[in-house]
């Protein structure tokens, strides 16, 4: 036990002081403590108790109730509005579906609750009164930012295999190292992830993904995510043999993943789960399709549809949701496209896919240079920002690049071209967009009716 000043938030004091006043044990447990040890934002505060969900219903009887799990020994107690998580110390029984305990028995003791939990760090439990519960050394593990599994991690993932990938999650997320017999466990035993809903695997690779040191867990644990994406085996060693490239595919992915999270910046830029997605698939249909010229060099014409193709099944397979999968694969498909300077091909871009998409693809792009060979490194990523800057001016200018910008709508169409509506109204309000991009035509309603009558007189040729 150590002395430790952590801020509990009035709802979890009162649940806790209420407990306790009733003659209970009662404490915050697992990732509300480990996160105030940390200094990083809670989401969540549960609370451990002595009390069995019988006699929590009778103590808080005055509340609102949700019985969130009883035969887990869960309810959730709310207080102004807020609600918090309480369960009965408990001894999990065997977990023969490698998820849940088939069965569960409560226990007065907290050690015994704290010693079914996963990792040392997730074992802490803290109140005032008493301080920090301890007794497997997480705070230990933290100060020398180390994941360690309570007990034998063989144990811990043949209860539950997800948490091969908690450990990964979670060594991801804070920056800390798994240790030598989590990580002996994790190469050993990762095959019992098959047992695992997908849903489930998707959750945490998408915590994963989307944490500030992806790259190095696709590096260590490269057949884990092989697992349950077995295309990416595909990338292992696979030799691009272009000037450009001085990395096989799997490499340049590890390191375009890198590039993208180094240019990430909580205020700034925050990471962002699409793009991080899009850089992670952007390559993956290189090995199905190159060709070798007759002077050795390896191309690979159209990689970014067959890579986008191949990402849409995936993502399919894995259960994501229709818009995310949509925007990776979208990015995808449109990594390796030719950027051309100058606002018209900006505004061109912004029609196609938009200004949160154009701003996503940029990202992509800049993270697939940086990874890349030397070669006009420096000219390609400028260029990149170049055509930033000229996005911004396009955005601060508030300059037209969608009908929805447009100083005309279909009605003028009909009312001065003398058409009935349909899709003659649409192909002349796109023909006027696209000439308005260009610069051809001014956004302006009293120039664009002029032209408009122009071509429906005949005096203006078209």
């Amino acid at each position: 036990m150590k002395r430790l000043k952590i801020e509990i938030p009035s709802g979890a004091n009162e649940i806790i002081h209420t407990l306790q006043n009733n003659g209970y044990e009662a404490f915050l447990v697992g990732g509300c403590v480990r996160d105030s040890i940390l200094g990083r934002s809670i989401h969540d505060y549960d609370i451990t108790t002595s009390a069995t969900p019988d006699e929590m219903m009778e103590v808080f009887k005055d509340k609102r109730i949700i019985e969130t799990g009883l035969q887990h020994g869960t309810i959730t107690i709310l207080i102004d509005g807020e609600g918090y998580e309480c369960t009965t110390y408990r001894i999990d029984g065997n977990y023969s579906d490698s998820r849940r305990p088939d069965s569960v028995t409560f226990t007065r003791s907290l050690k015994e609750d704290l010693k079914r939990r996963d990792f040392t760090i997730n074992a802490m439990a803290y109140n005032d009164e008493v301080g920090l519960v301890d007794p497997f050394n997480g705070m230990e593990d933290i100060e020398h930012y180390k994941i360690r599994c309570v007990g034998r991690a063989e144990d811990r993932f043949s209860e539950d295999a997800l948490r091969i990938l908690r450990a990964i999650r979670f060594a991801s997320q804070l920056g800390f190292v798994v240790d030598s017999d989590v990580s002996l466990n994790i190469h050993k035993m990762y095959k019992n992830l098959e047992n695992i809903s997908i849903e489930r695997i998707n959750s945490e690779f998408c915590k994963i993904a989307l944490s500030s040191e992806f790259y190095i867990q696709i590096g260590l644990f490269r057949e884990v995510f092989s697992l349950f994406i077995p295309e990416i085996k595909d990338m292992f060693g696979f030799q691009q043999n272009n000037p450009y490239h001085i990395y096989d595919v799997w490499n340049h992915t590890v390191r375009a993943v890198q590039a993208y999270e180094c240019d990430c910046e909580p205020d700034l830029n925050p990471r962002d789960l699409i793009t991080s997605l899009a850089v992670f698939f952007h390559d993956i249909g290189k090995p199905h399709c190159y060709q070798d010229g007759e002077d050795g060099i390896r191309h690979f014409k159209g990689h970014g549809r067959v890579s986008a193709d191949m990402t849409d099944k995936i993502m399919k397979r894995l259960r994501f949701d229709n818009d995310t999968r949509e925007k990776v694969v979208e990015l995808v498909y449109y990594h390796d496209a030719t950027f051309e300077m100058g606002k018209k091909y900006v505004k061109r871009w912004l029609n196609k896919i938009g200004e949160e998409q154009f701003s996503r693809l940029l990202n992509v792009r800049r993270a697939d240079i940086k990874a890349q060979a030397d070669i006009n490194q420096e000219t390609r990523l400028q260029k990149i920002d170049n055509i930033e800057y000229i996005l911004e001016e396009v955005l601060q200018d508030d300059e037209c690049f969608s009908l929805k910008d447009l100083a005309v709508n279909g009605k003028d169409v009909m009312d001065t071209m003398l058409i009935k509506s349909g899709k003659e109204v649409g192909y002349w309000l796109n023909e006027i967009l696209t000439r308005v991009i260009d610069g051809r035509l001014k956004n302006d309603r009293e120039d664009l009716i002029y032209w408009m009558t122009g071509i429906t007189d005949g005096w203006i040729k078209y």
